[in-house]
């Protein structure tokens, strides 16, 4: 198995589930990302057979270097956050546009193709504008879909970032459809859980139960209304792994994976109390300012398609995912706070 990203957050989960199962892994990281080299560390103290590689999904050759002889690849790795590819588009194109075609011709070369499942965005359906929302006394709410959005709904991207993940989404796909290669799209939600360091432009759930916990101000973008699916790690692995093992089935689609609507909260609303309850402490009120581009008001996935074609449904309910988070966050202080200081 070669997990590009391997030393990130889903990334070493993925990894040390992998290891225990018994396999052979290759975690491949440039290691730039805040927690990588820790993740890192955690890794080779968990045992197993994990070799791990240093370098960037924008090498061609170290990537082909790395997938030599694997049978799945995890392509995991790249530019995350939507604030980071306003300021830097080229760099967030290579990351993930480039960083992926990488993979896919490496793929393509190989002796023998491996799987490859990649990890796509909700935020390649764009703003849903378009869609009927009411607005409720705690929430935002889809009228219209009570699933959640489906993969029928058309791509539209609203951000460097939509562009860059969008178009290696369409790659991926069409990789499949004109060589043959057995490959997966992610269409990830809202993924939260252990080991994610959590910052103000991206992995809001960590971040603000760290802001919660450890007093740090918190801001929060747009009215607080927006709702989204969550998704714990462990569910997210879960899923990476069945859809490899159903690739007669799941080559060539792509999949809507996240909480679904029975794990939707509103991100300020309803997650507050949520908080609250969790650290045992009381949550200073933040300070509202205006939505961020390109912020989809609801979001969550109908999760269907993956439970029919591979079996998958989350089993972490949130309020146990964000204790299990909070346990490790308060194990972690020094990490969010030296953050937050900077």
């Amino acid at each position: 198995m070669l997990v590009t990203g391997g030393a990130g957050f889903i990334g070493s989960n993925l990894v040390a589930r992998l290891a225990a199962e018994g396999w052979q892994v290759t975690a491949l990281d440039n290691l730039t990302r805040r927690g990588a080299g820790r993740n890192l560390d955690w890794l080779r103290a968990h045992g197993g057979a994990i070799a791990f590689v240093e370098a960037d999904v924008r090498d061609a050759g170290a990537v082909e270097s790395a997938l030599d002889g694997a049978h799945v690849v995890y392509h995991l790795a790249g530019q995350t956050a939507v604030t980071t590819s306003v300021e830097d588009p080229r760099g967030d194109f290579e990351s993930n546009a480039l960083g992926t075609l990488n993979v896919l011709e490496a793929a393509r070369s190989a002796a023998r193709a491996p799987v490859v499942v990649y990890a796509s965005s909700n935020k390649v359906y764009g703003g849903l504008e378009d869609v009927a929302i009411v607005e409720q006394e705690t929430r935002f709410e889809f009228a219209d879909l009570p699933h959640g959005v489906d993969e029928s709904r058309p791509l539209e991207f609203h951000s460097p970032y939509a562009c860059s993940k969008g178009a290696a989404d369409g790659y991926v796909l069409d990789y499949h459809r004109m060589y043959g290669l057995p490959t997966v799209v992610f269409r990830q939600s809202c993924v939260y859980g252990e080991r994610q360091l959590g910052a103000e432009e991206q992995g809001w759930v960590a971040w603000l139960l760290a802001a919660a916990a450890f007093g740090i101000p918190i801001t929060v973008y747009g009215t607080g209304k927006q709702v989204r699916d969550l998704l714990h790690v462990d569910d997210v692995v879960d899923a990476y792994l069945l859809a490899a093992a159903a690739i007669g089935r799941t080559a060539g689609r792509a999949y809507n994976i996240g909480g679904g609507r029975g794990r939707t909260v509103s991100v300020w609303r309803e997650f507050a109390p949520l908080l609250q309850h969790v650290v045992g402490r009381p949550v200073e009120p933040p300070r509202f300012e205006r939505a961020r581009p390109g912020d989809q008001r609801v979001f969550y996935c109908d999760t269907r398609r993956a439970e029919r074609d591979f079996g998958w449904r989350p089993r972490v309910g949130v309020e146990d995912g964000l204790r299990r988070l909070a346990g490790w966050v308060l194990e972690n202080r020094q990490l969010f706070v030296q953050h937050a200081a900077t």
